[in-house]
């Protein structure tokens, strides 16, 4: 089959190119992930600089792998093969010797390019020098880097207010180029730095700082190792997380039970073949979940809630279930959560989540009979409209066993991205706190603006309405990491300047302001020379260690800058000759920077020496050590709330999800290999009883509608897949049905967009 949709270009059209279909696997990783991984690195370059990368990758004196933020062992790793085929795939794409040289821009234009796949756009190759689209014009042309800067600061000293500007930041970038970036725009005058957290953990950030004090999570590696339960909802660690397949084998080997909790039957929750063992390449698997719980969309709250009714009955019968003493010592508002739960129903909460008692019963003696439990989630449960709920109840449980702040115990969000913890810490955040601001004007000798500035949703909007004109992106793929898709291109192409600090072509370069432009930086992977000696720069990982990163490859075009230079020529091009702040110095050396850091932000004392040290040091985090920095000084239980959908026969809850070739919004490939799916991205997957209720097969392809706030939104030409997925629910990839998520739907308190939930309704196409 072979046809090519026919979409507006920020729609990432497709050409249908055969789809194909077999069981899905039932053992993650293996030598298939092998395969895969020497494919992808030696097809894109050649032997001695792929191997030179995957020996450098996440080795204490090598670079942090630019994909996902689990984290390294803190004690030996592999020599070989400290990384996963996630992160093989990253470097591939990263440090690739195919260039983006001018004469391509001059042969496509930005129309022409809008009509490619995100998969052609990404094997296009490295960006080789600066690009600039100027007003009227359809392609980008080169252009030098002080004219770059000039263009850049003419129109931020042009607007009325700072506020009509947005500064995005996407997970990659390091604590020093964030650092200096939060503090160039704060100079400027505003706090509008929406950034991915936004879109993804800001749910986690707000539960967690909510009930016990600290918007990260509060386990290390090694509680994994540690634990008598570990609770893994939301969250597909064999495609998103990989590495972190080895620890839950290692906690296995320990006696670890595993609950997992996921609507999708998905392979690295099943089994694991770890490549790094002559018995793993072989096949030998290690079995992970002790149970699998296929919980309904967005059934996570009642499910918890079951779950809690469930170990206080045991409790009453029998005790020993609850931690009294933590419960009266360390926590408010345990009576209000018994009372609350007296509101309901085993059978009515088992219905709400779409399992049976049976199956609750079997998870819930799991969690009884452990002490110490961690809780493992992902975006299965921060992007619904009761998000921050969902979070919350997961703390109730753990409170109750008194599993925070004890070795094998606590929370543990999974970031999606290598360093989008560290860009938070180093104060990218559109809300910051007070401290932060106050130590700001302390060190720099300005006072930054008071008033928060514009979540990524915001953004949007104030964009759309024509009250921001001016859109500069620190790497990342805003245009289709967004909700709505055709919103946020109207909202782009309303601006007056779109800029983006990018390593590879993607689709937000297509969708631009009256005038565009494409900064090249380093990556990673980069040698960074700077007054003629290489810098290291800081990452900081899912569990709050801060470690060393330095590149090792000849970067592949001489136009490239780093990050940080880019901030400092932004700076010094703004502000002339009136800044207070010495932005030269910062480029003598990056010491420099983390100088400033130290004195600005606390745990980061003796920067520049414990960075060095081998693995990093860990910044301080309250509830690790059991002190909850909320109001109270205790940890705090809450009382949440769930939704439950009446669905008609055309309607259903779609989930957003990656294929096993994605990172984000990065495609890698065609394929889809742990769910059985190939050569094709615009499906839905389908429960096969919702197959045949309606007449269908598999094969049949339909166009998908979302009518939130009763705008038509339509995703064309998805192919049907059947899968193990919950009856009236549906998964699709993304980006190619965002624009189902609407702009106006979004999680309370956190404003996470609510990808996980969209209702739509199918029609096939005749």
């Amino acid at each position: 089959m072979k046809k090519k949709t026919t979409l507006s270009p920020e729609l990432t059209p497709e050409t249908f190119t055969g789809l194909k279909t077999g069981e899905p696997k039932d053992v993650a990783v293996g030598m298939p992930a092998v395969v895969s991984s020497m494919k992808h690195v030696f097809g894109a370059m050649n032997v001695g600089r792929g191997m030179k990368s995957l020996l450098s990758l996440n080795q204490k004196e090598g670079f942090d792998c630019p994909s996902c933020a689990w984290p390294d062992p803190d004690d030996e790793r592999s020599t070989i093969a400290e990384y996963c085929e996630n992160g093989a795939k990253a470097v591939a794409e990263e440090a690739t010797t195919k260039r983006l040289l001018p004469d391509f821009f001059a042969a496509h234009s930005i129309d022409e390019l809008g009509t490619w796949s995100d998969y052609e756009l990404s094997q296009q190759g490295r960006i080789a020098q600066p690009m600039y689209k100027p007003k009227g014009a359809d392609r980008y042309k080169p252009i030098e880097w002080d004219d770059v800067f000039g263009i850049i600061a003419k129109h931020l000293n042009q607007l009325q207010s700072p506020n009509e500007a947005i500064f995005y930041t996407s997970g990659r970038t390091s604590n020093e180029a964030a650092f200096l970036y939060q503090l160039f725009v704060r100079q400027y005058g505003t706090n509008n730095l929406p950034d991915c957290s936004n879109m993804c953990h800001e749910s986690s950030g707000v539960a967690l700082t909510e009930t016990v004090g600290i918007g990260k999570g509060s386990v290390k590696l090694d509680d994994l190792y540690l634990a008598d339960l570990i609770i893994i909802a939301g969250q597909n660690p064999g495609t998103n997380h990989p590495r972190m397949l080895t620890a839950l084998e290692k906690a296995k080997k320990n006696g670890a039970k595993i609950l997992s909790i996921n609507p999708l039957y998905e392979t690295g929750l099943v089994a694991f073949s770890n490549p790094q063992t002559l018995g793993g390449l072989l096949g030998t698997k290690t079995t992970l979940s002790d149970v699998f719980l296929p919980v309904r969309i967005n059934g996570d709250v009642p499910l918890f809630k079951a779950f809690l009714k469930l170990m206080y009955q045991a409790e009453q019968e029998k005790g020993g279930v609850f931690d009294w003493p933590f419960i009266e010592e360390q926590t408010t508002g345990i009576q209000e959560l018994l009372a609350d739960l007296e509101r309901y129903t085993l059978p009515q909460l088992a219905e709400d989540c779409g399992l049976t008692a049976a199956q609750i019963e079997e998870a819930a003696a799991l969690i009884i009979g452990s002490q110490k439990i961690v809780a493992c989630w992902a975006m299965g449960l921060t992007q619904h409209k009761n998000a921050v709920d969902n979070i919350r109840e997961v703390v109730n449980l753990l409170l109750v066993k008194g599993s925070i702040g004890k070795p094998g115990a606590g929370t543990c969000p999974v970031r999606g991205h290598s360093n989008v913890q560290g860009d938070r810490t180093m104060g990218i955040w559109e809300a910051p706190p007070q401290s932060l601001l106050d130590s700001l004007e302390k060190q720099f000798g300005f006072r930054p603006p008071q008033e928060h500035g514009y979540n990524t949703v915001e953004a949007i909007k104030a964009m759309h309405q024509g009250k921001a004109t001016v859109f500069f992106a620190m790497g990342g793929n805003f245009l289709s990491a967004t909700p709505d898709t055709s919103y946020t291109a109207k909202a782009l192409r309303n601006c007056r300047l779109t800029a983006h600090v990018s390593t590879k072509l993607n689709r937000s370069h297509l969708v631009t302001g009256e005038e565009a432009l494409i900064l090249p930086c380093l990556g990673r992977t980069d040698i960074d020379i700077q007054q003629g000696e290489a810098q290291l720069v800081s990452v900081e990982n899912s569990m709050g260690v801060v470690h060393q990163s330095k590149g090792k490859l000849t970067p592949v075009s001489a136009f490239l800058l780093s990050e940080p230079d880019i901030i400092r020529r932004l700076a010094k091009a703004t502000f002339g000759s009136k800044s207070v702040v010495d932005w030269d110095n910062f480029l003598v050396h990056y010491d420099f920077i983390r100088n400033a850091i130290e004195k600005t932000i606390p745990g980061f004392e003796n920067y520049n020496e414990r960075v060095r040290r081998p693995g990093g040091f860990y910044l301080p985090n309250g509830a690790r050590e059991g002190e909850f920095k909320t109001k109270s000084g205790k940890a705090a239980f809450s009382i949440n709330g769930y939704s439950s959908f009446q669905l008609t026969e055309n309607e259903y809850l779609m989930m957003t999800i990656r294929s096993h070739d994605q990172f984000n919004t990065t495609i890698y490939g065609l394929n889809d290999r742990y769910r059985g799916i190939y050569n094709e991205r615009r499906v839905v997957l389908m429960n096969e009883k919702d197959i045949l209720k309606r007449g269908w097969a598999p094969g049949v392809i339909v166009d998908l509608y979302n009518f939130f706030g009763g705008i038509e939104r339509v995703a064309p030409q998805f192919i049907i897949v059947p899968y193990l997925i919950p009856e009236k629910c549906i998964a699709t990839y993304f980006p190619e049905a965002n624009t189902l998520v609407p702009i106006d739907s979004f999680a309370d308190r956190s404003m996470t967009p609510t990808s996980k939930t969209v209702l739509v309704q199918m029609k096939s196409v005749l």
